[in-house]
Formats: structure tokens, C-alpha cells, sequence
């Protein structure tokens, strides 16, 4: 795995951050959350548009909400419409809710449309022969994850209603290989002692999942299938906390790192486009902001110097092989 390049695609916001990316339309989008912080009641998911395969981006909307911090916003093509899904934590404190908007071209969106059940953070869509799926996780100690899924992008009906929760459970990414399908979980120590990720397997319908525990915490997971071989980008805690490219052993459960990308502190929620023998990644990270100038606010634990520092967007071309 070679770096061939990485640039800067956008600042503006004080914090700029989890990203996605996707073709569509002879086009790149990539899609991320800006706000005041990376918790802020005035989250807004902005899209960017290149035409020149990633050289030069266009902002061409920006979707806001009177009632939640907009979120994590996933893009997904499904019968000729681009998707884009989101979360929203709500003002009125009463939890969360997913939405979901449409559009042709990807500059002019729907009204957002509620799905998955309110509470359930639907965290992102992958479409089998012509079905999507997607696992909405629960916040909080006693939290769990679901399994849902449609076949016309409109309704999303429970297929498991306990799909994982051993430990507290969370972000996820699904692939699917012909009959087999593969889910990447991220886990966190927050609420208990487990906290490495694991590995789900199963095979059509869907409804029966075994489960590997993996040898590394990870975070902001992506996940995709090469020649093969399960890869993904996600962040990784051991050492210094940075963005990178693995891959994943589902007999082993050892995940191996390919690659680092330029990256540091607050990073990692990446999104992947595969073209030919290329990699392109869109990511966020704080990493250009120097350590000298976190040292001058007198930030003495990591997770604080992180919460200050200056998070922007990027987009990283890696060659494959």
C-alpha cells in the first residue's frame, strides 16, 4: 500500500468532522458534519462535490434542522437516487432520531424522512440484491444494537431485534461477499470492560450472526472487500490515536495495519471509494494543529487537547497494489 496523495478539502467550520464519500453521477460527494464543536447543538451536514476525480470541491448544500444536531451523515446509492443518511440528537432532550433524504443529483435534497425506531441511531446502509441494511445501535449502559432492513428505501423494518450486545456496542460496517455477509463493531469501554472490536459472519438471510473478537479497539469504522481480502479504515487507539487502513483476519481475528494516514487526535470516520487499483479516502482530522500551541492552553489530557484542536476534512489517494 503506497500514500499517493492527500489534501486538505475543508476548514471553514470550527469543527469539521465524519465524513463519507461516494461516485455518483460521473461526480465525487463526500458528505461531513460541521458545527462549534464536536458536540454542538448546531451540527449541519455539508456536501461536497469534485468533478475532477478529488482535485477541486464545490459545496453544494448544506442541510440543517430547527430540531437536532445533525450528524454522521452516510451517503448510499439505491435504484438510480442518492441517499443520505443521518443522525440527529434532539434539542428536547428526548434522544435521538435517524433520518433519511433523497435526491437526483445530489445537490437538491428531499425533506428528511424519520426511520428506524426512535432512539436506535441507524448508523449506516449497505444495499445486497437490492435490499438495504443497516444496524441502528442504542446509547447508554444497557444499550444493544438492531438489525434493520428495506427493500424500498422508505420503510425500515426490524430483521433482528437483538442483532449484538455484548458490551456496549455501537458503529458498524457492513459488506457483503455473495451469500456471506461481514460486520465490522465497534465496541467501547464506557459502560464495561469490553472494548476490542468484533467480527460478525453470516450467510442469507441474514438472521443468524457468529461473532469474532478482534485483537485491537477501533473506532469510525469503513469497511470494504478487495481481492478478497476484508479492508477497512478506522481509528486506532494503541500508541498514538491516528486514522489508518487495515485488514482484517476473520480466522484470526488480527488486525493488520496497512498504512497511516497523515493523522492525529480528534480523526478517523472515513469514507471509501474504490477506483481501479486506487483507494480514495475522505477522513477528518486534527493533526496540523501543533502541539506547541495545544501546550499553551495548558491541556494536559489527551481527550481535552482534542476537544480543542482545529479538525478539518481531507481526501487521500492510495494506491492498492
Amino acid at each position: 500500500m503506497k500514500l499517493i496523495s492527500v489534501r486538505r478539502i475543508w476548514e471553514q467550520a470550527a469543527h469539521n468532522a465524519f465524513t463519507d464519500l461516494i461516485a455518483f453521477q460521473e461526480a465525487l460527494f463526500c458528505v461531513f458534519r460541521e458545527g462549534t464543536a464536536h458536540v454542538s447543538p448546531d451540527g449541519a451536514l455539508r456536501i461536497l462535490r469534485s468533478v475532477d476525480g478529488g482535485e477541486t470541491w464545490q459545496s453544494v448544500t448544506l442541510i440543517r434542522s430547527d430540531e437536532a444536531d445533525l450528524r454522521d451523515g452516510k451517503l448510499i446509492e439505491y435504484q438510480g437516487e442518492l441517499l443520505l443518511l443521518g443522525g440527529g440528537t434532539l434539542h428536547d432532550k428526548s434522544g435521538l432520531q435517524s433520518h433519511l433524504w433523497r435526491s437526483a443529483d445530489g445537490r437538491v435534497w428531499s425533506d428528511a424522512l424519520k426511520v428506524a425506531d426512535k432512539g436506535y441511531w441507524l448508523w449506516r446502509l449497505t444495499e445486497h440484491q437490492n435490499t438495504l441494511y443497516g444496524v441502528g445501535y442504542r446509547p447508554g449502559p444497557d444499550g444493544d444494537t438492531r438489525l434493520y432492513k428495506s427493500d424500498d428505501g422508505v420503510q425500515f423494518k426490524t430483521w433482528l431485534k437483538v442483532f449484538n450486545n455484548q458490551g456496549y456496542v455501537n458503529e458498524t460496517a457492513i459488506v457483503f461477499d455473495q451469500d456471506s455477509g461481514f460486520c465490522l463493531l465497534r465496541r467501547d469501554p464506557v459502560w464495561g470492560p469490553e472494548f476490542v472490536g468484533l467480527l460478525g459472519h453470516s450467510r442469507a438471510p441474514f438472521t443468524d450472526w457468529q461473532w469474532q473478537e478482534l485483537d485491537k479497539r477501533i473506532g469510525g469504522p469503513v469497511m470494504l472487500m478487495y481481492q478478497s481480502r476484508l479492508l477497512a479504515v478506522v481509528r486506532l487507539y494503541d500508541e498514538q490515536v491516528r486514522t489508518a487502513l487495515v485488514e482484517i483476519h476473520p480466522d484470526t481475528g488480527v488486525i493488520q495495519e496497512l498504512l497511516t494516514l497523515p493523522s492525529k487526535g480528534d480523526t478517523s470516520y472515513a469514507g471509501v471509494v474504490i477506483d481501479g487499483n486506487e483507494l480514495w479516502v475522505s477522513y477528518y482530522s486534527s493533526h496540523e494543529l501543533a502541539d506547541s500551541q495545544l501546550d499553551t492552553q495548558n491541556l494536559l489530557d489527551e481527550s481535552s487537547r482534542a476537544a480543542k484542536a482545529k479538525t478539518m476534512i481531507y481526501f487521500a489517494k492510495i494506491l492498492l497494489s
